[in-house]
């Protein structure tokens, strides 16, 4: 999954801390009362965290994706 990465939409973000209780790998944190990495290199790209945000304010995209929403 090298060429998948975790993106967030921090306005829709409310600060909820589900994906990060739901994180297996401690990969997420709240910062600022949004969602943040804690650390980038602990993310499997299980999605978990994609899959419980009430908001859909965080996400896995694909490198190419990336590049189109800049």
């Amino acid at each position: 999954m090298e060429d998948k990465r975790l993106a967030f939409n921090l306005a829709w973000c409310k600060g909820c801390g589900i994906c990060v209780a739901f994180c297996p790998r401690q990969a997420l944190k709240l910062e600022k009362g949004k969602v943040a990495s804690a650390d980038d290199s602990l993310c499997i790209r299980c999605g978990l965290c994609e899959q419980r945000c009430p908001d859909y304010a965080i996400y896995i995209e694909s490198e190419e994706e990336a590049q189109v929403h800049g």
